[in-house]
């Protein structure tokens, strides 16, 4: 389904599931020098993105799988006439001891859908654009690479003699995790000044990216240093961002923020006290009332600030990640 009918149908799918890679770009990169800000969150290379970054590779990546996600989910929920299921292989055999059945989730149509809406705003034949549409489909990668698959047993008295196995999606946060590591390892696209002003390099450019695997995000710029701020990039540094030093649970790159937001930029690490206030000691009463009590506590928290730098102390050197 196409043109305007297709438009209401799944623009609010589309548009929230837009909404839910931003969300998840900024989960992803809440501790990290670049952390998705608002600016960089446009999905087409007229739209006033100057730089074609590792850091755009994932924006597109992420956009592209949350609105495939989110088209795939309303279609098993029943939101959509025109979907259901995806029983195109019930009844073969899967592996040793199963068999495909029951109710896959219809990545196929969440794929085709999310392609005609994202790879739609791309409109240029250069290599950003190029850049921008195997992103665009890395990130849809990711949503189908990232299934996961559920098994029903059968047999007497629950002895498993068969499963049937179908493919579930898995929860959103795996699919940006997924990618952020693909953003680690993004690839360096190197091409000659002025490719795409003529049909010959129109097909150089689209020769270079049918030679990179689409499971793999690219990039054609280095990214700036995002430690120091940069108007002209609308980039504000990272002198005033908080980071976490204790705690519990703490991921990976929350244990090293204070490291590589303050430490590796030529910054202190201020430590400042607060008071929070909380509802706490909260009691239903009958009926029909929730009375809490107002809890005050003090925290610590901790930013990076400009420090006097020592006699003969070292210089900053921006990393190779931001």
């Amino acid at each position: 389904m196409t043109g305007p009918k297709a438009y209401l149908i799944y623009s609010s799918s589309v548009a929230a599931g837009a909404q839910s890679g931003i969300e998840e770009c900024k989960y992803q990169f809440a501790w990290d020098r670049w952390n998705c800000p608002e600016r960089a969150l446009q999905l087409s290379s007229h739209g006033g993105l100057r730089s074609a970054n590792r850091e755009t590779a994932f924006v597109h990546a992420i956009s592209s799988a949350g609105v495939m996600y989110t088209l795939t989910r309303n279609c098993s929920l029943g939101d959509f006439d025109n979907c259901g299921c995806d029983d195109s292989r019930n009844g073969q055999l899967g592996g040793q001891g199963w068999l495909w059945g029951g109710c896959s989730d219809n990545v196929g149509f969440g794929e085709a859908i999310s392609k005609q809406f994202v790879d739609a705003l791309e409109t240029g034949q250069d290599a950003r654009a190029a850049m921008n549409l195997h992103n665009n489909e890395a990130g849809r990668k990711a949503v189908k690479g990232t299934m996961k698959r559920t098994c029903k047993c059968h047999g007497v008295s629950g002895s498993c003699t068969t499963q049937t196995c179908w493919l579930q999606l898995p929860e959103f946060r795996e699919v940006g995790a997924h990618l952020k590591e693909k953003y680690h390892a993004a690839l360096k696209v190197d091409l000659l000044q002025g490719a795409g002003n003529s049909a010959a390099g129109r097909g150089a450019i689209a020769d270079t990216f049918r030679s990179i695997s689409t499971r793999e995000l690219v990039h054609l710029e280095d990214s700036p240093d995002y430690c120091l701020e940069n108007k002209t990039l609308g980039l504000l540094g990272t002198e005033g961002r908080e980071c976490l030093r204790r705690g519990r649970a703490l991921g990976r790159w929350e244990r090293r923020s204070c490291r590589r937001l303050c430490g590796d930029c030529g910054l202190a690490v201020e430590e400042r006290r607060a008071e929070t206030v909380s509802s706490c000691n909260c009691k239903f009463h009958w009926c029909c009332a929730v009375r809490c009590e107002q809890c005050r506590r003090r925290v610590t928290k901790y930013f990076c600030s400009r420090a006097e730098r020592p006699r003969g102390g070292a210089v900053h050197k921006p990393g190779r990640n931001p």
